[in-house]
């Protein structure tokens, strides 16, 4: 029997739910060329919804080329990932990555070399020493374009990563001159897992991304579509959840895409029959359990203050953390602290910001540290 949740990897096919509006949204952008910025907390499905409509997408005229530069260090990494991806992912023999590589790639000096399997293991360098001739990397997915007669829908994942490079602000400003001038047959779909930095590149009038192309802020699912979908699964490998039991997996762990499909599927291995409310509570201890570590690893090397943060958090404070009665009773010290407090956090993923509100980025950490901390 099948697995009936899927978790920790993109979910695609019958494993995933929902998402017809952003799905609709995001077919338009890549059809019409449209460049497209997919904003959201980490696991929530943006790597799912991307991979789906790419996949959809992908007829004679379209080409969707998904690039992941998580590890990427610095504008020489991602150049050799781009240049790579670009023509592996645009051909489909072995014979024409190499023809692609010389034609289009020639002043850059490629190396180019395969696996034991020519069809599947591509591996290409070029020559980064003339910063003059960068600029070919970037213009590849034009060129490519072009001389096919296709559409090309650049997809990059973690794209927050280009922050951190060294003089990141000019590799931006690269980027932003060449992409913004090529024309309609290729367009670019940007995301990533780390919210706040995403939104520093994309939503501030200073950074070079300013207003490069549609911004899609990812919703959670719905009550109702997780519910049935739940449902549906259990019943079709034989077994039975109520409706309302269901719903009860979907509000603990806040609708949190990824910890839905980890909470049912305990809940499922333990239902022989029909789920009942021991099953739910048992399956929430164990998946407290199971990532227990990982939330250790969360508050190692935290600070007291972050820590007491944290805390009022899980007790239910989202604002007024300055005001005297909360630093009192949280030993927060003085309100110049909090602005420290908070920026820390956010960067470490472990909170997040929206309208003044702060709230646990992980459901399931704010249950944890409620029970241990």
């Amino acid at each position: 029997m099948e697995n009936p949740f899927l978790f920790g990897s993109a979910a695609s096919d019958k494993w995933f739910t929902d998402r017809k509006d952003d799905t609709q949204r995001l077919k338009a952008n890549f059809t019409h060329g449209i460049n497209t910025i997919i904003i959201s907390p980490r696991r929530w499905g943006k790597t799912s919804l991307v991979l789906k409509v790419a996949n959809e997408i992908n007829e004679k005229n379209i080409i969707a080329v998904n690039i992941d530069i998580f590890a990427c260090r610095s504008p020489e990494d991602f150049y050799q990932v781009f240049a790579r991806e670009i023509i592996r992912q645009t051909s489909n023999k072995w014979e024409e990555w190499v023809a692609n590589t010389k034609k289009f790639l020639s002043n850059l000096t490629p190396k180019i070399s395969f696996g034991s399997d020519p069809n599947a293991e591509f591996s290409l360098s070029i020559d980064l020493k003339n910063t003059q001739l960068n600029e070919e990397v970037l213009s590849l997915p034009q060129k490519i374009a072009q001389d096919k007669g296709v559409k090309i829908v650049v997809c990059i994942d973690e794209f927050q990563q280009i922050a951190d490079f060294s003089d990141s602000l000019t590799f931006q400003k690269k980027l932003r001159s060449v992409w913004q001038l090529q024309s309609q047959s290729v367009s670019y779909c940007l995301y990533g897992s780390k919210k706040h930095l995403l939104n520093t590149l994309f939503s501030k009038q200073s950074s070079p991304f300013y207003k490069f192309g549609d911004v899609i802020f990812l919703q959670k699912i719905s009550e109702e579509n997780w519910v049935q979908y739940i449902c549906g699964r259990f019943s079709q490998t034989g077994k039975h959840i109520s409706e309302d039991l269901a719903a009860e997996i979907c509000r603990t762990v806040e609708y949190h895409s990824s910890y839905v499909q980890q909470f049912a599927w305990i809940v499922w291995v333990k239902t022989e029959h029909t789920a009942t409310e021991t099953d739910v509570k048992d399956a929430l201890d164990d998946m407290i359990n199971q990532n227990a570590m990982l939330y250790y690893n969360y508050i190692e090397g935290l600070t007291s203050l972050q820590i007491n943060f944290i805390r009022a958090i899980a007790d239910g404070v989202h604002d007024g953390f300055s005001q005297q009665e909360i630093l009192s009773k949280y030993h927060l010290g003085v309100s110049s602290n909090i602005s420290r407090i908070k920026k820390s956090l956010e960067n470490k993923e472990l909170i997040d910001i929206s309208k003044k509100l702060i709230t646990f980025n992980d459901p399931v950490f704010r249950l944890w540290f409620s029970k241990e901390m």
